[in-house]
């Protein structure tokens, strides 16, 4: 079926609703809030790389990472449902929320397994999955993280320009919205170990951490 790679204006977007989706209240995985309040000290961060079910299994992962959850970010319709999502019309992409210790893990660890997971030169599709849900983003928390985020994506598109990779694609903004997504969806990889998962890396080291910082 074909999928626009075009993303929605204010016109065409659809009206979405007022309230919140119902949806997990506590990770399936070690039964943290995945909304908080979050124990002080502890920072997020939000990532777009493809389908959410595997980019979400690759941070939970990740020593350090308190929870992480799934949602739709940078879009237009107020609390999509996953098939308004899919449908183009919302705006949204795919994204995981993590809550991780900066004291444990840095951003700048995040940061490398974002761009080492998924081919971030795809626009508005990752591997088979086409449509505007499965573009890459950075969505920041403050200006500290914009900033390592940037200076990532300069060295990285370096990395892949010498391994024969295009243009980085993925859009850098600041957070706005995360609006979380179904029950279902939340550590979904978890709860169906077989499941589906459509990312994966372009196999060219991030160099944050080799001698290049974020």
């Amino acid at each position: 079926m074909f999928k626009s790679r075009d993303l929605p204006t204010l016109a065409t977007a659809l009206p979405g609703r007022p309230n919140p989706l119902p949806t997990a209240e506590r990770s399936f995985i070690n039964g943290e809030a995945l909304k908080g309040p979050f124990p002080e000290g502890l920072e997020t961060a939000q990532f777009a790389m493809g389908c959410f079910w595997g980019v979400e299994r690759k941070f939970w992962v990740v020593p350090g990472v308190h929870v992480t959850a799934v949602g739709y970010v940078a879009g237009i319709t107020p609390n999509p449902t996953y098939e308004e999502v899919c449908s183009g019309r919302t705006g949204h992409t795919e994204a995981v929320l993590v809550v991780y210790d900066p004291a444990r893990v840095s951003y700048g660890d995040l940061l490398k397994v974002f761009w080492e997971n998924h081919d971030p030169t795809q626009g508005m599709r990752q591997g088979n999955d086409i449509g505007t849900q499965y573009r890459s983003g950075i969505y920041t928390a403050n200006e500290a993280q914009a900033e390592a985020a940037q200076a990532s994506l300069v060295a990285y598109q370096q990395a892949l320009k010498a391994q024969g990779y295009g243009t980085i694609t993925t859009e850098i903004a600041p957070t706005a919205d995360f609006f979380y997504a179904e029950d279902y969806h939340q550590q979904y990889l978890a709860k169906n170990p077989a499941g589906y998962c459509g990312i994966g890396g372009t196999g060219v080291t991030c160099p944050i951490g080799v001698g290049v910082g974020a």
